[in-house]
């Protein structure tokens, strides 16, 4: 049985002459459009000055509590000083971008294309938008530039950010900066399980891990954290990795 499996293995081709293991040339060339998308995104994100990220879903619709909540929440962290970060795209991203510009404050949009994304939000200003072609850079600039993260209700995308941010601060691989989950009903499910499951039952984070972020419902509670965390400190600290 043994010679037999090992004579059907050789009919077999090899692995090097397999069509998915052959690099194309091309592909080399990528690393310049990645390059040069670091690079646009930097001198322009060097620009702007103190943001607050703001991460939520795409599909949220303008009715809902969560895209006015967000909207309440960019117009309240523009009259603190701070500009404001998204994703550029609509939904939770939309809303806070409205809300800085309707209260005259700072606000770039971080634009990449997605079969239910196609177009960045008009709240953005031309000179405040950067596209992206891929969604690591993006994410670099998401977090690189913010001092602080807050986190509205989101699917997939928004997780992504959650525990990317979460894995950056809890490694410090970028510094200890506010984090805040928005709407205790969305996120008391996974942040309990976090707690439960992560923490009490398997061990695989530490209670400091727990201590890394805030759930809120409260738009005063969400700033007063983040001022109170910076007044805390001399200078305003970008997150550094």
């Amino acid at each position: 049985m043994e010679k037999k499996r090992t004579s059907e293995y050789k009919l077999k081709k090899p692995y090097k002459e397999r069509p998915w293991t052959q690099i194309n040339a091309h592909n080399s060339w990528a690393i310049f459009k990645i390059m040069a998308e670091f690079v646009d995104a930097y001198e322009k994100m060097n620009r702007i000055g103190p943001c607050i990220s703001i991460f939520g879903s795409a599909r949220t619709k303008p009715t809902s509590n969560h895209y006015k909540n967000a909207t309440k929440m960019a117009r309240r962290i523009v009259e603190e000083g701070y500009g404001v970060i998204t994703g550029g795209g609509p939904g939770i991203m939309e809303a806070a971008n409205k809300g800085a510009k309707l209260a005259g404050g700072r606000s770039v949009g971080l634009n990449i294309d997605l079969p239910f994304e196609q177009t960045h939000n008009p709240y953005i200003d031309a000179d405040k938008l950067i596209e992206f072609h891929y969604f690591f850079v993006r994410k670099v600039a998401l977090v690189k530039y913010a001092q602080a993260f807050i986190f509205f209700p989101g699917g997939f995308g928004t997780m992504d950010e959650v525990f990317e941010v979460l894995t950056l601060v809890q490694t410090k691989k970028a510094d200890r900066i506010p984090l805040v989950f928005f709407g205790k009903r969305y996120w008391k499910g996974l942040l309990k399980w976090i707690e439960c499951n992560m923490m009490e039952h398997y061990g695989y984070i530490n209670t400091a891990d727990i201590d890394l972020f805030i759930l809120t419902d409260d738009i005063e509670e969400a700033i007063t954290y983040i001022n109170h965390f910076y007044d805390q400190r001399e200078n305003i600290i970008s997150p550094n990795f």
